[in-house]
């Protein structure tokens, strides 16, 4: 899946000398497309680079080869570019040229996935390289979501943040804030299961669905066993049919089964039970074919990761969401995968890692 992402990630100038960026999608041919679901959107954005990021982060952690480290500088310097002044960030970029999509329900500023996902990759990459710019970006950002209202889906970014901040940084003053934070998740439920926000009605989506892993987690950080068995509660009732059925949906996609592998590989870890880590495992064969298609959704030889599951057929198409959300779920792959891609990335004036 880093084969694919590299083939997607285009020099950014606008940004700066050595500046990355992530096209958004793909097409059989691996054809750049412009993401167009609300209008014209954009090539590419932060919402992907930010995960990007996160992935080479950790891909680094384990295999430090210079060439990943020189991608998530790259990736970097965009991430950082694409946040205002006052510390939002903007989605979405136009053209390979730097023309920024201000006003797109998309792209706008506001407290949403993609200023989430920011603050999520510069919490990575900060500890991870040791750069004080992705510091700055990640304090001015935290500024706007400390105080402001955010749905279930989004808080719960804000929760592994905090978390990941207590944990490497000594940030004990973001307890209390991480606390709150919980009970918001906790209180966004309908029966046992935590929603997505107050407003959905139906089985809640899985897609960036993380409630019941980052609350596991904060239950084991926090010391509040609580937190533990309200995650649990939901798991066995919104995620372990759906595991056990084979995802079985009209639609799913990459982060669908990304999201639900997070949250059971972290309730085996707070529960200390089996079965969360083998529901965790029947989770990740979704990709190698225990899906409605019966198909590889990973196709390993052209290290390429489809776009999702529609009824019994496999996407053709492959872009930048599925390939992140893939080697988040199989870091493994993601860390075998990692020298294959150096080829592929594109030729730019880089000098050193981070």
């Amino acid at each position: 899946m880093l084969r694919q992402l590299a083939r997607l990630t285009r020099p950014f100038p606008a940004a700066g000398p050595n500046a990355l960026a992530v096209a958004v999608y793909a097409g059989t041919d691996d054809e750049i497309l412009a993401a167009q679901e609300s209008g014209f959107e954009g090539v590419a954005c932060v919402d992907d680079a930010a995960r990007l990021l996160g992935v080479l982060c950790d891909t680094w952690a384990r295999a430090p080869l210079p060439a990943i480290g020189r991608w998530a500088a790259g990736v970097l310097e965009f991430v950082l570019w694409m946040q205002e002044p006052e510390g939002h960030w903007v989605n979405f970029v136009l053209d390979w040229d730097g023309g920024r999509n201000d006003s797109g329900i998309t792209s706008a500023t506001g407290e949403n996935f993609w200023h989430a996902r920011a603050l999520d990759a510069l919490s990575r990459a900060w500890p991870t390289f040791g750069d004080g710019r992705a510091e700055n970006a990640l304090n001015r950002g935290l500024e706007h979501a400390v105080p402001a209202t955010a749905p279930s889906d989004v808080r719960a970014l804000h929760v592994q943040v905090g978390l990941r901040l207590i944990r490497e940084a000594n940030r004990s003053d973001l307890e209390p804030v991480v606390r709150s934070w919980t009970r918001e998740i906790v209180a966004c439920s309908r029966g046992d299961v935590l929603m997505n926000n107050p407003d959905e009605r139906d089985e809640p989506h899985l897609w960036a669905h993380l409630q019941e892993g980052v609350l596991a987690e904060a239950g084991v950080l926090l010391g509040d066993p609580d937190l533990v068995h309200v995650a649990q509660r939901s798991a066995e009732a919104l995620l372990a049919p759906i595991v056990r059925r084979g995802f079985d949906r009209p639609h799913t996609t990459s982060y669908d089964v990304a999201s639900a592998a997070f949250g059971l590989d972290r309730l085996a870890v707070a529960a200390g039970d089996d079965t969360w880590s083998e529901l965790a495992a029947l989770t990740r064969v979704w990709f190698d074919g225990r899906n409605p298609a019966g198909s590889a959704v990973y196709d390993r030889a052209r290290g390429r990761v489809a776009d999702g599951v529609d009824g019994t057929t496999v996407s053709r198409n492959s872009g930048a969401e599925a390939n992140i959300e893939a080697a988040a779920a199989l870091p493994d792959d993601a860390v075998a995968s990692a020298p294959l891609a150096e080829p592929l990335l594109p030729s730019v004036p880089m000098t050193g890692s981070p």
